[in-house]
């Protein structure tokens, strides 16, 4: 069945190719797109390091309630939702740590960080209209960027930015309720841009529903031809509940209930398990041209959270207000090119946990307050000859504080920790064969100290023994370009030793908790290859694009021992052993256009013993619409799309290595949307 499955969407994969996307007028071709990552500024075709990017052209294919199917898209990277509002990034087995949330994955937005202090990113908080390109890398990036052995994504909004509006309403099943709006103004000198966002649904679990309002402004002033100062403002309300995961005789009984009452707990409905979360991040970058060959670029912010989570145990209250900065020295020449500097993060946090009664908060358990510091400074060298050779080696010192002061118990105990001085070296090597093939060589050390989450997890025990883990990562990648710069094709081989992996726990009440383990053994493969075809003298096709992507890890437990269970050598939990994601994308002159998406992923064990299951499953999707064609200043499209057209039972954003066997949060099954867009473009 499954090879049927697989032959049928590969056929209408191919035999797509008479529709499109609504995107851009034409094709972005591989050699326009700008890599950021560690410093380039470096054309896709030419960059010295595999990355991937989505943006607002290969990622709008989907309803835009969130990036899951557009990171899924790509090789060695999962994103996971456990219920609307609620993600969990996964990039080469990172989602270990993660319960909820994203951490071990470093994330900045417009060059400010949006990781705290603390370690976590709450994601969530960004709707479609907040980025225009996204720049995915995997794997350690401690040398510039401290800690995190996951990843990197750094997310940028003012890349395609031209004076116009724009208004975007999008309705679906589940009551989707989707609206987008933006105004740019200004001049190449003086940019600005103000977004407005709002996402709701009904979800398709009991007690599932979501609520998002999100509001951003942007200002880009030049004040000279040497100096540019931008300032930016991120502010989001929303409320998503939490139907919790079920066990396997649950979920096949009835997948879209809440959790149940169980074990004198009351269930999720009871329990109004609901998370309300406001952020707001604010920063302002400045960039300054010293000399010919020097410049500066200086960011700092102030972030503040709010999080209050009753839940069928407790209710917690979190107050996370931190600030920081980031500067960057860059001495460039022909050959050369040198940047140095450092990042500060400061959080000073509060959390309380109560009981809870019927959704509300009880009687005081613990009241702690968080002071987490951290600081990072970096030099990285890059040096290139005759186009050939590029050869990027880096180095940082990284130190991490943390103290814990318990208030609700007297006397007043502080617990203290801190992480010794990590050194993360990166080296990366890119050979030039010629105008097509290039092979990369990297080999790095990323580390990653406990989170908040993870040192006050919700049991509301202080683990300040939990390790920081650590490792060697060793990559090699091909990439061969062909039909001028049209057919891409790159492979990557991996291998990755972590020590100490930090790995999730849950008890009864579906606390979570933490442990160190042995190390883990990360081999993988990941493949990917992208065509973009334009016929130059056709009067029915305006473009083609088709993507596809393969992953295939091998992660396993080294040595882990805890007390009597010997998971040694066993599977890592929450890691697919293979996916696949394949996409066509067609347009006709017409204004036409229809993309078709297919995902599969293999099964995933839930525990480190290997016990439990979650079964393999295949996603079709698909987009049609019209889009107004040869309008420059007004434009307007409608469109229509389904997801899990074949009505896949599924769990997706498990819960791993849960007490009592509940692991399963069921995903979407067949859905329905539909949307219309309006674009005016006041450009002279």
């Amino acid at each position: 069945m499954k090879k049927r499955t697989i032959l049928l969407v590969l056929k209408v994969l191919i035999s797509a190719a008479a529709f499109s996307q609504e995107g851009a007028d034409t094709a972005r071709l591989l050699e326009e797109v700008t890599v950021r990552t560690f410093g380039q500024y470096r054309k896709l075709s030419e960059a010295g390091v595999p990355v991937r990017i989505i943006d607002v052209n290969n990622g709008d294919l989907y309803n835009r309630s969130s990036l899951v199917n557009s990171f899924n898209t790509i090789a060695g990277v999962r994103m996971e939702e456990r219920s609307p509002g609620s993600y969990r990034i996964n990039i080469r087995g990172s989602s270990l740590r993660s319960p909820f949330g994203v951490r071990n994955v470093k994330v900045y937005w417009n060059d400010i960080p949006v990781t705290d202090p603390g370690g976590n990113t709450y994601f969530n908080q960004f709707a479609w209209n907040n980025f225009s390109s996204l720049e995915v890398f995997k794997g350690p990036a401690s040398s510039l960027y401290g800690a995190g052995t996951g990843g990197l994504v750094l997310i940028n909004n003012l890349d395609q930015w031209q004076p116009g509006i724009s208004v975007d309403y999008i309705t679906g099943s589940y009551n989707l309720q989707n609206i987008f709006a933006s105004a740019r103004f200004g001049k190449d000198e003086n940019k600005n841009q103000f977004t407005y966002a709002h996402n709701q649904s009904d979800g398709f679990r009991d007690q599932s529903a979501m609520r998002r309002d999100n509001f951003s402004w942007l200002s880009q002033l030049k004040l000279s031809d040497k100096h540019e100062l931008s300032a930016t403002v991120l502010f989001t309300d929303m409320q998503y509940q939490t139907p919790g995961a079920l066990t396997l005789a649950e979920y096949n009984t009835d997948p879209l209930a809440a959790r149940p009452a169980a074990g004198g707990f009351p269930g999720a409905e009871q329990a109004r398990a609901t998370i309300y979360q406001k952020n707001i991040l604010a920063g302002f970058t400045s960039k300054y041209q010293i000399s010919s060959s020097l410049r500066n670029a200086t960011t700092l912010y102030g972030a503040f959270s709010q999080i209050k989570n009753p839940t069928i145990r407790n209710y917690e209250r979190r107050n996370e207000p931190s600030y920081g900065g980031r500067t960057t020295f860059t001495w460039k020449n022909a050959q050369w090119a040198i940047n140095g500097g450092a990042e500060f993060q400061q959080g000073y946090f509060n959390t309380q946990v109560a009981r809870s009664r019927n959704g509300n908060p009880d009687t005081l358990q613990t009241n702690d307050d968080i002071n987490y510091q951290n600081l990072s400074v970096f030099l990285q060298g890059d040096w290139s000859m005759e186009g050939k050779w590029f050869i990027q080696a880096g180095l940082s010192l990284n130190r991490t504080n943390v103290t814990f002061s318990r208030l609700s118990s007297y006397p007043v105990v502080q617990q203290s920790r801190s992480y010794k001085n990590e050194l993360a070296p990166r080296i990366s090597i890119m050979r030039k064969v010629g105008a097509r093939l290039s092979f990369f060589g990297t080999v790095s050390r990323g580390f990653s100290p406990p989170t908040v989450a993870e040192l006050l997890p919700s049991t509301g025990v202080i683990s300040t023994d939990l390790e920081a883990e650590e490792g060697w990562n060793y990559e090699m990648t091909a990439r061969y370009l062909l039909l001028q710069n049209k057919l891409r094709i790159e492979a990557t081989a991996f291998y990755f030793r972590l020590n100490n992996a930090l790995v999730q726990r849950r008890d009864a009440a579906g606390a979570d908790f933490f442990v160190n383990a042995g190390d883990v053994k990360q081999k993988g493969i990941e493949s990917h290859v992208d065509y973009t075809f334009q016929p130059l003298h056709s009067k029915l096709i305006s473009y083609i694009t088709i993507n596809a992507d393969y992953t295939y890890n091998h992660f396993r437990y080294g040595s882990f021992i805890k007390g009597t269970d010997n998971f040694s050598g066993r599977q890592v939990p929450s890691v697919p052993k293979g996916t696949f994601a394949a996409m066509t994308d067609l347009r006709l002159k017409s204004g036409f256009f229809i993309n078709v998406n297919f995902y599969a992923s293999s099964s995933i064990f839930l525990n480190d013993a290997n016990t439990a299951t979650a079964q393999s499953y295949q996603l079709l999707g698909s987009r049609i619409g019209w889009k107004a064609p040869g309008r420059k200043k007004i434009g307007y499209s409608i469109h229509t799309g389904v997801d899990n057209l074949l009505d896949q039972q599924y769990s997706l954003g498990n819960d791993i290595n849960a007490a009592a066997g509940r692991y399963y949060n069921v995903a979407a099954g067949r859905n329905f949307y539909a949307g219309v867009s309006f674009q005016l473009n006041t450009k002279q």
